[in-house]
């Protein structure tokens, strides 16, 4: 079985092509810049040993048809390709960021889906109409192969309502679906099946925290298998610091800003989302500069890392309250995945909570899970890489499986 999976951005189609029998992706690529004057695809073939052969294009690419159209050809192609036929393709799996509360789990994509999807667009105006474009485009291309829709928000829908209600008036909730729900599903998802695996566990007795460290950042509480908390809420602007997002402020700061700087709402949108964060404390939201200046002696960006690990602290404490027992805390993504300085901030002092570095484990450099707790640590601390794009394929295959 092969399981294309589709991510689709605003100016860009990321996808992988999954051979689920041997579970390996073939193919990985991106188009980007699409519908600007120099587009560029880049597309490389992942061999045995997991090594990439690429090539990249540099042509415009005027718009997703065009985009996914020229993909496919690259699919086939008789030096670039690895199949011979576009039918060859089982299903199309798609990234969906925002299934509000339609979804409780991945779907086969229907009119009554679609329709979903597009109702769901004032929670996410910014990615679930080029996610609903993917769609389009793919069904077009692939007019026999089922399309499945992975919900970034469906991990989480399991939350009960102590944890996703907001307090406010209570119609804000009922009439204009104001709640909590988180996002990075797929993420804290896939890392937390990884982990039972791992431990050799079944996932349903598992009690995990799951850190997903990129540009954007969250956490989740997850109790025998099931997402219990996380950090986002309404938007992915709530919780943790992050690269250029703010995380939990207090909610009058908004009055604040316009009553004393005349900032407009847009102002402060922008302000919260763009420019606040590790670039709002220190000028710079790539974590890696970040390190190296705070070794140098910056000050400003010694102080940004600790606030942006403290916020990650507080957060494992009160997760750890309202799971009342913890098997592992896992970090992932690219930060969780790379940073040995960052999870040793997030991880310390926490002895008294069973949860214990080891410094030489933690400075290893690896791509596949490892633990880096010392051994007498009641709690497992495991880094595990994330793969939203397998988890996908993965869900698919379980969905068209089920019909």
């Amino acid at each position: 079985m092969k399981i294309l999976v589709i991510n689709t951005g605003s100016s860009s189609i990321k996808y992988q092509l999954f051979d689920m029998n041997k579970k390996k992706a073939m193919v990985t690529g991106l188009a980007e810049k699409i519908g600007e004057d120099t587009s560029i695809l880049t597309h490389s073939i992942v061999d045995n040993n997991g090594d990439a052969r690429k090539k990249v294009e540099n042509n415009k690419i005027p718009d997703h048809a065009k985009g996914l159209k020229r993909i496919v050809e690259l699919l086939v192609d008789p030096e670039w390709g690895v199949i011979k036929n576009k039918s060859e393709i089982t299903a199309v799996g798609h990234r969906v960021v925002h299934g509000g509360e339609s979804f409780q789990s991945s779907t086969i994509i229907d009119e009554l889906v679609i329709s979903a999807i597009k109702e769901n667009i004032p929670l996410a105006p910014l990615h679930n109409p080029p996610n609903l474009k993917g769609i389009e485009v793919a069904q077009s291309i692939f007019p026999n192969a089922p399309q499945v829709a992975v919900f970034d928000t469906a991990f989480h829908q399991s939350i009960p309502p102590k944890a996703y209600l907001y307090a406010l008036p209570y119609k804000l909730y009922t009439k204009n679906r104001v709640r909590r729900y988180g996002f990075h599903g797929t993420s804290h998802a896939f890392v937390a099946g990884a982990a039972a695996e791992y431990l050799k566990k079944p996932l349903a007795k598992l009690n995990l925290i799951t850190v997903h460290l990129g540009n954007g950042a969250s956490m989740a509480a997850v109790k025998n298998g099931k997402c219990v908390d996380t950090t986002m809420g309404l938007t992915p602007l709530e919780g943790l610091v992050m690269g250029t997002r703010s995380g939990d402020v207090d909610p009058a700061l908004p009055f604040f800003l316009a009553e004393n700087l005349n900032m407009s709402l847009k102002d402060i949108d922008r302000l919260l989302n763009k420019e606040s964060g590790m670039k709002g404390l220190c000028g710079i939201n790539d974590m890696r500069e970040v390190e190296e200046k705070a070794e140098a002696g910056d000050k400003r960006c010694k102080t940004a890392l600790e606030v942006y690990a403290y916020r990650i602290k507080k957060y494992i404490g009160a997760y750890y309250a309202a799971l009342a027992r913890l098997d592992a805390v896992i970090f992932t993504a690219g930060v969780g995945e790379n940073s040995s300085f960052i999870r040793s901030l997030c991880c310390s002092d926490l002895e008294e909570l069973g949860i214990s570095i080891d410094k030489q484990k933690n400075e290893q450099r690896r791509k596949d899970i490892r633990e880096i707790n010392i051994s007498s640590s009641k709690v497992k601390v495991l880094v595990i890489p994330t793969n939203e794009e397998k988890r996908i394929a993965q869900e698919t295959e379980r969905v068209i499986n089920l019909k």
